[in-house]
């Protein structure tokens, strides 16, 4: 990957539309990258993510919540997690007071696989040609367009 003009073979009206442009075609890349890195694990970026939560909340967890935190905002969160269910890494229960309610914990198939993934993500870094502080930089630049 080097510079975008010569990546997508164009020019730019300003650094703006530069950088614009150079964000949304690096999210892409990345998002393949991901996609590509997840695939023989058999889940998917938004599934990791999901696991990821249901890991650092401990306990049995409202769906809702589960979405709240969700890095990338899918709407089809419900189903990633029947999927993740089909597969026996989580579970999910009603809330015996409010059936409405649903909960969902990880199993300890879904901790297990989590803690290879661990393992595995120390090679898997997208930012390596970035030192520490270019690292900050960014996501101070990314920080401030949100």
């Amino acid at each position: 990957m080097g510079d975008i003009a010569k990546d997508i073979n164009t020019t730019f009206e300003s650094n703006k539309l530069k950088a614009f442009l150079n964000i949304k075609y690096t999210a892409s890349w990345i998002n393949t990258k991901e996609v590509e890195f997840f695939k023989p694990y058999g889940i998917s970026p938004q599934q990791y993510n999901i696991l990821r939560i249901l890991r650092g909340a401990g306990e049995k967890t409202k769906v809702q919540v589960v979405k709240d935190r969700m890095v990338d905002r899918a709407p089809n969160v419900t189903r990633l997690m029947d999927k993740l269910l089909e597969k026996h890494l989580i579970a999910r229960s009603r809330c015996e007071e409010d059936r409405r309610v649903v909960y969902v914990s990880i199993t300890d198939e879904g901790l297990l696989l989590l803690s290879e993934l661990d393992e595995a993500m120390t090679g898997f870094d997208v930012v390596k040609n970035l030192t520490e502080e270019e690292a900050e930089i960014l996501s101070n630049l990314l920080d401030k367009i949100r």
